[in-house]
């Protein structure tokens, strides 16, 4: 049986949470009992099957679904409302056609609540402050072409550089690379780790890919087929920065079959 999530002062803690859908006759049990304590500046990752209750887990985080029992916290506040300190990510990129690159970037500040007043006042820091972070994914030179000028895999870091622009604590990740080819997924995967060291958000990053989870995260939860129950918790010890030939070594790939155990193990 997991050990229930420390009682520090974590900064994100979830306590024996369940968490259901609909109601009376018609109320689904999506995470059942999940304890997790994640540190400030953490990567962490979440895998399982289909239906087990990841994406979930992001949506009690954002403040965007209410548990059913339990407790779940952030910086020591329990979650009660949509949270302000996050950005997040999705498997599709979700861009405005008729906006460029740049400027779809820029309307994560054109609605923030924190940023929409003095927008119009500020627009020219704001546009030096969206051009850096294209830089930083190495689209620098595309920032006026639209989505439909873009391959799938810039499109994704338009939405990711959406997500980070106004450099929030917490970054939430639901399947960002999962309708992508396996070598634009890897690519993204060292644009990711790159953001990760430059701007230290605490991430979490639900993934269907193993080596996807092994490759960028610190910690790995494992969830077990509806209703979703964490079945383990692993630290990943491969030193970074990691590159695409540490997916070839022993240790990596032992890790990798390690969690595909855990999955394949019934809850208890």
């Amino acid at each position: 049986m997991l050990e229930r999530a420390s009682r520090t002062s974590d900064f994100i803690l979830i306590d024996d949470i369940d968490v259901s859908y609909g109601d009376g006759a018609d109320e689904v049990l999506a995470v059942k009992g999940a304890s997790m304590a994640i540190h400030e500046g953490e990567f962490v990752a979440i895998v399982g099957p289909s239906g087990c209750g990841k994406s979930t887990i992001l949506k009690v985080v954002s403040g965007l679904h209410r548990i059913s029992r339990g407790s779940a916290r952030l910086e020591g506040q329990e979650i009660v409302g949509p949270t302000k300190i996050c950005g997040m990510a999705f498997q599709n990129a979700t861009l405005l056609p008729w906006r460029t690159a740049l400027d779809n970037v820029l309307l994560s500040l054109e609605i923030s609540p924190a940023t929409e007043r003095d927008y119009r006042s500020r627009k020219a820091e704001y546009r030096e402050m969206a051009m850096d972070i294209l830089a930083l994914v190495g689209l620098k030179d595309f920032a006026s072409k639209y989505p439909w000028e873009l391959s799938g895999g810039m499109q994704q870091r338009v939405s990711l550089s959406r997500a980070l622009i106004h450099k929030p604590r917490l970054l939430l990740l639901d399947e960002p690379f999962g309708a992508l080819d396996a070598f634009t997924r890897e690519d993204l995967w060292n644009v990711l780790q790159k953001l990760w060291f430059e701007l230290r958000p605490t991430v979490i990053l639900v993934t269907h890919d193993l080596r996807e989870a092994v490759y960028l995260a610190d910690t790995v939860y494992v969830f077990s087929p509806r209703p979703g129950q964490i079945l383990s918790r692993t630290a990943i010890d491969i030193p970074r920065p990691r590159n695409l030939e540490t997916t070839f070594e022993p240790g990596f790939q032992e890790m990798v079959t390690g969690l595909r155990q855990q999955i394949q193990r019934p809850a208890s």
